[in-house]
């Protein structure tokens, strides 16, 4: 076969792998999201607690965020494609479980094996976009569609789960993603491309795997927890003092190893810490709105789930809108360090707005501009940020780098929930101490909590005008990637 010709066959067979792996950041993104609004449902059918109630929600997190660091490493020794269906296969395997538990004790457990699904799929797909996009034009354009759905599917999963919960039942949100499921494994078993591991003899690191998942479940766990005992109870500091000690011997062990599951060099690969660092405050306030813009939505205004998740739908619209190739075209224009900027500030603007609305302000104008301000400024700023936590990763350590990238957001998107959540009840339990109207001390709560997330989003745009530099690339790469944003912007106009 002419070389032309198996290289058209190539970029078409990448160019539809890339649609499978997003099916399964599709389901893996969906499902932190769409069972919040089906919760108080689950609570009454299958008779929880408040207490226990929040097990629901924060035993998917703990096995997801706990196991991104491993998952990242495995697809770097034994593949990244074995690694990647492995997951979809548990992921989906635990859904059905979820769909069919009639038990608290069932329901719970297929969320741990579904947060460990998720973690194994999703710690190597942006590894699987690195390698199967080598040209810089082709990368970006297949990372804005990852974009689309990493960014778009929390508020997807909120406009879905309403609408199925009161249609069908709860049990559809973990059901549709069966169909889901089936189809990636099938498909990515066929398309997706092997790469070829360093092997499980010359990377096998036993004590870095148990220390980094267990330092990372103790810290998610006492950051979920924290609301429930309260952030300077012992419960809290005990397992938040035991995770910075199991993940400071994780730092230590692997410093002294000559074959570690995270070697540190790869700490070192420029951008990547302080891009994930940056991130992960600009993710703190884009749960805002997925958390408490929920709450808001439903306590203040008065809006039903479905109604809620139509809310969000703007931002959703706007996040695929600019994943298109506009956010490419403004990269190749103004180079990721001042495109990323750009975008936090867009974002710190939507929070602007969400901070000055109250339970009198319109849907229209305001509340819409700030939701589709902070979908624009998303979808502007995580490309560019992704591409300068990657840029210096070296292609046999992809795998740790995306889940390093993973982990940071993960974290960052737990902590948000539990520091949010706890500021919004502190200071709404003031308000009504101190004889406010119900309605105005919730609102009192929820527009704290948008305050700490504009701070946040703040502090990321004056450690991203001091911390983060342009990525480098060949010339010849970057007028590849001129040409190509001109191309897709034109298909857009």
């Amino acid at each position: 076969m002419p070389s032309s010709i198996r290289g058209f066959v190539h970029e078409r067979r990448s160019w539809v792998a890339l649609i499978v792996v997003c099916f399964a950041m599709l389901m893996n993104t969906l499902d932190q999201t769409i069972v919040n609004v089906a919760v108080p449902t689950i609570q009454r059918d299958l008779h929880f607690s408040q207490a226990s109630l929040a097990w629901v929600i924060d035993a998917y997190l703990i096995t997801f965020a706990g196991a991104l660091l491993l998952a990242g490493r495995l697809g770097d020794l034994i593949g990244r494609k074995k690694v990647f269906l492995v997951g979809v296969a548990l992921f989906t395997a635990a859904s059905a479980a979820c769909g069919a538990a009639d038990t608290q004790a069932l329901l719970v457990g297929a969320r741990f094996a579904q947060g460990l699904g998720a973690a194994l799929s999703s710690s190597v797909i942006l590894a699987i976009i690195v390698a199967d996009f080598p040209v810089p034009a082709e990368r970006a354009k297949a990372m804005s569609s990852y974009i689309i759905v990493a960014v778009g599917g929390g508020s997807l999963g909120l406009l879905v789960g309403g609408y199925v919960t009161q249609a069908l039942s709860w049990h559809w949100i973990f059901f549709i993603n069966i169909p889901i499921g089936i189809a990636t494994l099938a498909l990515g078993t066929v398309l997706i491309d092997e790469n070829v591991g360093l092997g499980v003899r010359e990377g096998l690191d036993v004590g870095g795997a148990v220390l980094s998942t267990g330092g990372l479940m103790l810290a998610v766990y006492a950051i979920v927890t924290s609301t429930q005992y309260g952030w300077r109870s012992t419960h809290t500091l005990l397992f938040g003092g035991a995770a910075v000690v199991v993940l400071a011997a994780f730092v230590l062990l692997e410093s002294r190893l000559t074959q570690p599951m995270m070697p540190l060099r790869v700490l070192r690969a420029p951008g990547l810490l302080t891009s994930s660092l940056i991130r992960g405050l600009m993710v703190v306030g884009m749960y805002s709105t997925f958390f408490i813009g929920v709450l808001y939505f439903q306590h203040v205004l008065g809006f039903n789930s479905v109604v809620t998740g139509l809310a969000f739908l703007p931002q959703t619209l706007m996040v695929a809108v600019m994943s298109m190739g506009i956010t490419a075209r403004i990269m190749s224009r103004l180079g990721a360090r001042v495109t990323a900027l750009m975008g936090l500030v867009i974002v710190a603007i939507g929070l602007v707005l969400f901070v000055t609305s109250g339970p009198h302000t319109p849907y229209f104008p305001q509340i819409f501009v700030a939701v589709l301000s902070i979908g624009f400024g998303a979808a502007e700023a995580f490309t560019p940020l992704l591409t300068i936590a990657l840029a210096g990763v070296p292609a046999e350590d992809a795998g740790i780098g995306s889940g390093i990238v993973n982990v940071s957001q993960q974290v960052s998107g737990a902590l948000s929930v539990a520091v949010l959540g706890a500021i919004s009840t502190s200071r709404t339990a003031s308000l009504l101490h101190s004889g406010s109207s119900v309605i105005d001390a919730l609102d009192g709560g929820y527009r704290l909590a948008f305050v700490v997330a504009l701070a946040s989003v703040l502090v990321a745009i004056a450690l991203g005008f001091l911390l983060i530099k342009q990525p480098s690339a060949p010339p010849v790469a970057n007028e590849a990637f001129e040409a190509e944003s001109e191309a897709m912007i034109a298909e857009i106009m």
